[in-house]
Formats: C-alpha cells, sequence, structure tokens
C-alpha cells in the first residue's frame, strides 16, 4: 500500500498533531509537578507527546520563515531548510505511527 503526500493530507495530519500537542500542555504541568517532587516520568505516552510537539514547533517555524520570505525579508535558502526538516520530522513521525501499527497488529495475531 502506497502513501500519497498530497497539500490537503500533510495539512490534515499537521492541523492533528498541532491538537495533539495542544492537548499535551494541559497535562505538562502536573508532569512538571511530579518532577519537583522527585519522581521520574519516563512513560512513553510523554516521550510520544515530546516528539508530537517537536514536529509541530518545525511546522510552525517553517511557516514563520515561509511567511517573512513571502514579505520579502526571509532568505529563501532558510525557507528551503525549514521546509525539508518539517518534512523529515513529519515522515519519520509517519513511519514511527506505521511500525507501531505493525507492531500492534502482530500482538493482536498471536496466539493465546
Amino acid at each position: 500500500m502506497a502513501l500519497t503526500t498530497t497539500a490537503l493530507n500533510a495539512s490534515h495530519v499537521y492541523g492533528a498533531m498541532s491538537k495533539l500537542a495542544n492537548r499535551g500542555q494541559a497535562g505538562q504541568a502536573g508532569e512538571a509537578a511530579g518532577l519537583a517532587a522527585g519522581t521520574s516520568s519516563s512513560d512513553f505516552g510523554a516521550m510520544l507527546r515530546d516528539q508530537v510537539r517537536d514536529v509541530v514547533d518545525q511546522g510552525n517555524a517553517s511557516e514563520a520563515k515561509q511567511a517573512s520570505y513571502m514579505a520579502g525579508k526571509g532568505n529563501i535558502i532558510d525557507v528551503v531548510t525549514a521546509v525539508s526538516e518539517a518534512e523529515v520530522a513529519l515522515d519519520t513521525m509517519v513511519s514511527v505511527r506505521d511500525k507501531v501499527i505493525s507492531a500492534y497488529e502482530e500482538i493482536m495475531r498471536m496466539a493465546i
């Protein structure tokens, strides 16, 4: 099954990632309190939330560079670099998602 990336698909994924990152920020205060109390928070969900937040931040930085270039204040090399970094980050996130789904499907096929 081939994945095709269109501008519409990318914008939907970007929007979904943004919502996940914003939802994660609400729980961030509780995690900070737990870390201050001496407990370590090294669960998979927190790591995933941080990675999603990083992808969204790269997308936002890319958009900001594009806007500054369109306003005549940016450098095209910076724009291309930012867009490429955001694309690689999103592709990596999609690959990880695919691996997680594959692992889940394999676990579900196991006989008990």
